[in-house]
């Protein structure tokens, strides 16, 4: 199922009158899946902690003539649950619903062994990489659930292994969290209809500002753009995603 996803063509207007928040927004995936959102005809959330950049996205979709969206300024690192909280209810009061949630927001350090991590390090790799999609998560779900009609999609990295340190365990904390969701979230019953469905995408490795900083001597020709990882996602915004739910959907550099 996989890599048929990368080939998946999402028809004209799949997303459209669909209201999405993307975290991580101003860069890289993130600034991939909100234009390709927005051409699809969903009004989209952008979420940055880069105000600058998050403004520039604004005017690049407003220019395109596609639904005019929203920026949200937000630090994951430093954001408390009255900062997530104050955010629904901001969503609730100017647009009335949300229909999904994507996670795309990334911090990392470069590798290093676990007896030379720095604790100030591991704080800012959980609070971003994994309290904060929870915590923002957590906040939204009523919105959500509300919909009746919704995705919940986080970004997922398979670093479990030497030297990837909080990263690592955050990661992993995702697609724990991603099971247990989406546990939460089925129908009662096999034959109900689903409402909400929760699912974690690996894109793989990308040509990303945080893969530079990580493989400083890769060449990012060679990577694949943030562009072609976006249709999993669009495949699970889409009609399609309610018969997905709990899915941990992994890609590598060579798909």
């Amino acid at each position: 199922m996989a890599n048929s996803l990368l080939d998946y063509q999402a028809p004209e207007h799949l997303l459209q009158g669909q209201c999405i928040l993307i975290t991580g927004a101003a860069n890289g995936l993130g600034y991939a899946l909100s234009m390709e959102a927005a051409r699809l005809g969903a009004t989209v959330i952008l979420l940055d902690r880069e105000m600058r950049r998050l403004e520039s996205v604004y005017d690049e979709i407003e220019a395109k003539g596609y639904p005019q969206p929203a920026i949200y300024p937000l630090d994951l690192e430093g954001a408390t649950h009255k900062d997530y909280d104050d955010l629904a209810q901001n969503i609730k009061k100017e647009l009335g619903t949300l229909n999904a949630l994507v996670h795309c927001a990334v911090a990392i350090t470069p590798p290093r062994p676990l007896e030379n991590y720095a604790a100030d390090d591991w704080y800012k790799m959980i609070q971003t990489n994994l309290n904060g999609p929870f915590m923002l998560t957590q906040a939204c779900l009523p919105l959500l659930k509300a919909s009746g009609n919704a995705r919940i999609i986080f970004s997922t990295d398979e670093k479990t292994r030497a030297y990837w340190g909080a990263f690592g365990v955050a990661k992993a904390g995702i697609e724990g969290l991603t099971k247990i969701l989406a546990h939460e979230a089925a129908p009662a019953h096999p034959n109900d209809p689903a409402t909400l469905t929760v699912n974690a995408i690996d894109p793989g490795p990308m040509r990303t500002r945080s893969r530079a900083l990580v493989y400083p001597g890769e060449s990012r020709n060679e990577l694949p753009a943030t562009e072609s990882r976006t249709p999993p996602y669009l495949y699970l915004l889409g009609p399609e995603g309610l018969k997905q739910n709990g899915q941990i959907i992994r890609f590598t550099a060579e798909d």
